[in-house]
This record gives C-alpha cells, structure tokens and sequence, in this order.
C-alpha cells in the first residue's frame, strides 16, 4: 500500500488549501509567479550548502554566452566533473535559487561541478536552454583550462526535473558525434513531453507537481511546430553510445513513470543503469530538505557513491 511521508503529507495538505483559495479568487500563473514560488520553496526548506572555493564565467562557442558558476568543493578527486542543470520545468528555477542543492552536490561527489544558467521559456522558448547545455559540454573544458582548474575532459551530466529533460536530451543528440560523457544523473526528471504515461494522472493532483501545471510549462517551451513526441528523450533514438546512467524516482511524482520506462530503454541496448527509487516522496522533494531531510540525505550519499565510481 502507498503512503506518503507523514511530513509532507501534512505540508501538502496546507499547500492545496491555499491553492484552491487562489484558484477560487482567479489567480493566474505567470513566469514571474513561477519563479518567485521555486525560489521561495527552496529558500525555506533549504539551507545554506558547504563552503567551497566558487566562481563565475562564461562558456562561449554556441549563439548565446552561457553564464556558470564553478564550485570546487575542498574533497575534489580527479574524474569526470559535473554538468549540473537545475529544475524548474524549462520556466523558472536559476544558478542562485540551486546554489545550496549544488554545494551539497559537489561535497557529496567530490568533484568540481559546473551550474549551468541555461536560458528559459517563455523568452526562450525549446531550443534555446537545450542548446546552451550542449554549448558547455562542448566547451567547458577551455575554460577550465583558463581557470586554471584540474579537469580530464570528462563529463557528467547531473539534473532534476525539467534539468534531468535536458541533460537526457542532450546525451540523445550527442550519441550520434564524439562527446564525453561519461555518465548522467537524472533526478525524478520529465522525459515525456506527451504526458502519456500512467504517472501522469495517479499522481497529476495533489502533490505539488500538478498535470495542469505540466501541461503550461510544456505550452511555454514548445512555441513553435515542435513535436512534443519528437522532442522527449523516452521516444527518441536509444542506441549502445548512450552513458551509463542513474536514474531517481519518487513514488508520489507525476513523472515517475517516465523514469521507469527510459531506465528499461537504457537496459534494453545495453547501457549500464542503476535505479534508486522513494516510495515515499514527491517530487521536487530536493527542495523541500528541511521537512524530509532523511530523504535528501539518502539521495545525496547515493548519487555521491556512483559518482565516484565513474
């Protein structure tokens, strides 16, 4: 039988009462709304992350000059170094609102980790935030260089959510060409853009993650003559030059079910997968640390144990 942690379901409870206040009232979500709201869950329920040598660049070679910032944590181990692309359903969530989440990240891994502030819809409509990851992969090891930062060329790309898309996305196009990507990380991430799978509606009401709010994210990436189907990692091209991958799933998330499907896509050429599932959690549980940090504690040892076995 499912049941949801005790904590977050009393959370919950006061987060849909305030929701169908709103709702009754006429609120109107807007990308400002969106942003504020990510930004606000996670300065409250996140605290601040380890200190560790950060600093800023860009990353140039695509359309767009793409801001990062650099953490290098005080355990750093030679391997591959982190690509990490933050959550927020293509709309909202930044390298500032991810600071702490990336800093525990990187202390968990040991490894340096690059925070990519890719572009975001509705200005920047699909393309633009894929792209820009693409453009650091390609050229992040010439600014390391320049940095003067110890790195093999090697890659891992690491998201949650609509981040966890990206980094699947960009390994999808990559499989064809001379990459290095050694490894990715994918946090209870959106892979299906057509909202098909069973997930989607168990899980669409009521925990955080709403399918009516899925459905205007993907409104405001897609602008164009875009295929949705076309566009979801889950339903393109699965071949043997894919990374290895670890993929994370939350009982109670309305994209649980894409997780599980990409994993036995992976496992069907042959790529080496691991799994690591919360029958317990929501989704976006990262940000909510302060109500279950027993939880985030689990991912984060986890994630830093397979990443330093790469």
């Amino acid at each position: 039988m499912r049941r949801l942690d005790p904590k977050l379901a009393e959370w919950l409870q006061g987060v849909n009462a305030q929701l169908a206040k709103m709702k009754a009232a006429g609120f109107e979500a807007t990308p400002i709304s969106a942003r504020e709201s990510l930004a606000n869950l996670t300065r409250t329920f996140v605290g601040p992350g380890p200190e560790m040598a950060v600093c800023e660049t860009l990353v140039y070679g695509g359309a767009y000059a793409v801001p990062v910032r650099i953490y290098q944590p005080r355990n750093a181990e030679p391997g591959p170094a982190i690509i990490y692309c933050h959550g927020g359903g293509h709309m909202a969530g930044s390298v500032s609102v991810y600071d702490p989440i990336c800093r525990r990240l990187a202390e968990a891994c040991g490894r340096t980790l690059v925070s990519v502030e890719y572009r975001l819809a509705p200005e920047n409509p699909y393309p633009a935030g894929l792209n820009d990851l693409i453009s650091v992969v390609r050229g992040l090891g010439a600014v390391l260089d320049r940095k003067n930062i110890e790195h093999d060329n090697r890659w891992i790309l690491m998201g949650d959510s609509g981040g966890g898309a990206l980094c699947a996305a960009a390994c999808r196009l990559l499989q064809h060409r001379r990459h290095d990507i050694a490894a990715q990380v994918l946090i209870y991430p959106g892979l299906d853009y057509t909202m098909l799978q069973p997930s989607i509606e168990e899980n669409g009401s009521g925990y955080l993650l709403e399918k009516e709010k899925i459905l205007w994210y993907f409104d405001n990436y897609f602008q164009g003559s875009e295929n949705p189907r076309l566009a979801s990692p889950l339903h393109g091209e699965f071949t043997d030059n894919l990374p290895p991958s670890l993929v994370i799933t939350a009982e109670f998330c309305a994209l649980r079910d894409e997780g599980y499907a990409y994993l036995k896509k992976l496992q069907g050429v042959g790529i080496a997968t691991e799994s690591l599932h919360f029958d317990d959690m929501i989704h976006a549980f990262l940000n909510l640390e302060k109500l279950v940090p027993e939880a985030c504690a689990k991912l984060y040892r986890h994630v830093g144990e397979y990443v330093r076995g790469i």
